[in-house]
C-alpha cells in the first residue's frame, strides 16, 4: 500500500487492488487508530480523514503496520435483494445483448456481487461481479427521475437506487427493500466488501 498526504487533515491509501481496499476499511472500522474521525473507501483507494492538528506522519506509520483481516465480509451472509423484473429497459437490454428477457433475468440473479464503493447518492453501492454478456453502457439520455428501489445495470456494475434521483443506468427490475433508512444504525444497508444477490419475485 502507498500513503499520501490529502490535505491538511487526511491520508490516501493507494491499495494494489479492490479487495485490500477492502480489508483495509475493515480493520479501521473494527479497530478505529487514534485521531481518525472518518474513513471514505474507494475502489482501489482508502481516504482516512484525521482530526486537526493530528500528526500524519505517525498516522501514515500506523496504517502501513495495520494488520488486515482475510476478507471483508468473510463470516457475513450475502444481502438478498428480492426483485421484480419488469423493468422499463429490460426489453432493450435483451436486444443489446442478444440475450432473451428470461436470460438476462437468469445471468442477472445468478451471480454473487461485492460492494466496491458506495457514492452518487447516500447509500448507493457500486457493484461488481455482472455478468460480462450484460455490460452494456448508460442511456443517452438519463431519466430526470428513477424511483426508489430501482435495480439498474451501467457497463460492468449493478446497483439499487436507494432514494428517488436522476439517472442514466438501465433498468431492470425493482425492489422493495429499504438501502438507506435514517432512523437505521447505520443508515446504509450496504458497505464496501459485503456481497449482495439479486433474488426473482417473479418470471419476466
Amino acid at each position: 500500500m502507498k500513503v499520501v498526504r490529502a490535505g491538511d487533515a487526511a491520508l490516501l491509501v493507494e491499495a494494489a487492488d479492490l479487495a485490500t481496499a477492502h480489508r483495509l476499511d475493515a480493520a479501521l472500522r473494527d479497530d478505529p487508530l487514534p485521531d481518525v474521525v472518518d474513513i471514505v473507501p474507494g475502489e482501489r483507494t482508502v481516504l482516512v480523514v484525521a482530526d486537526t492538528g493530528a500528526d500524519l506522519g505517525r498516522l501514515a506509520e500506523r496504517l502501513t503496520r495495520l494488520r488486515l483481516p482475510d476478507d471483508a465480509a468473510a463470516d457475513t451472509e450475502p444481502v438478498e435483494v428480492p426483485v421484480t423484473y419488469d423493468g422499463a429497459d429490460l426489453d432493450e437490454v435483451a436486444e443489446l445483448t442478444g440475450l432473451s428477457r428470461g436470460e438476462v433475468v437468469r445471468r442477472h440473479s445468478a451471480a454473487t456481487y461485492t460492494v466496491a464503493y458506495l457514492g452518487f447518492s447516500p447509500g448507493f453501492g457500486y457493484l461488481t461481479g455482472l455478468d460480462p454478456a450484460l455490460h452494456v453502457g448508460r442511456r443517452e439520455s438519463p431519466r430526470t427521475a428513477v424511483p426508489a428501489g430501482s435495480v439498474a445495470i451501467a457497463d460492468r456494475y449493478a446497483a439499487v437506487y436507494p432514494s428517488r434521483s436522476p439517472g442514466g443506468w438501465r433498468l431492470l427490475g425493482r425492489s422493495e427493500l429499504r438501502l438507506w433508512d435514517v432512523a437505521r444504525d447505520p443508515p446504509s444497508l450496504l458497505r464496501p466488501g459485503m456481497h449482495v444477490r439479486f433474488v426473482p419475485r417473479e418470471s419476466p
